[in-house]
């Protein structure tokens, strides 16, 4: 056979290695005739590109933010009631319900659902039908918290220890105050 400069072309798909004609990716190596070996003839391997091997995770599930809440997410929940100090509640007469929704975490149409089933909740409405909470329907608002979320009582089971304990209020006004006092006292021991 004659002896004829011959071409290959080989494309190199891997990243980082270097290539003689950046454009395009191209690498031309010229081969002699064929009367190579055939095993000189072929191409040095390409090098596998380095795959990352990912470790598997958890699936992330997107839960909907409708429907019913889990007991254990209302029970989170429960202990993230932001409501100020009575000094503080007290300096204002009105609060909006946005404002009080934000401090109980919850949506304001369950505020507007528990002062339909609830006749201790009052707030005054203006001509525009604007609800503004008083201090006073706050602390309302915080005794039927404490019963629907944390006691974990029905609404009627609720409306029926308001009927029957008319002291409930001050109970819980109680319990208030001694939770604060624990409080006081922990913080006092971790100091020591």
């Amino acid at each position: 056979m004659d002896s004829k400069n011959l071409s290959q072309i080989t494309f190199d798909f891997s990243e980082g290695q270097p290539q003689e004609n950046a454009s395009v990716g191209v690498r031309v190596k010229s081969l002699k005739s064929a009367e190579t070996p055939v095993e000189e003839q072929a191409p040095a391997p390409i090098p596998e590109p380095e795959v990352a091997v990912a470790t598997p995770a958890k699936p992330v599930v997107k839960k909907s933010t409708r429907g019913r809440k889990s007991l254990k997410a209302l029970d989170a929940e429960a202990d993230l009631v932001n409501i100020p100090a009575d000094e503080k509640l007290f300096q204002r007469q009105y609060y909006s319900i946005g404002e009080v929704a934000e401090m109980f975490g919850v949506n304001q149409s369950l505020l507007r659902f528990w002062e339909n089933e609830f006749d201790i909740i009052q707030p005054r409405k203006n001509r525009k039908g604007d609800r503004h909470f008083r201090p006073v329907d706050i602390k309302n608002l915080e005794l039927i918290y404490d019963l629907l979320r944390r006691r974990k009582l029905t609404i009627e089971g609720a409306k029926d220890f308001l009927k029957k304990n008319k002291q409930g209020r001050e109970s819980f006004e109680m319990i208030q105050s001694l939770q604060k006092v624990k409080e006081f006292l922990l913080e006092i021991k971790a100091s020591l």
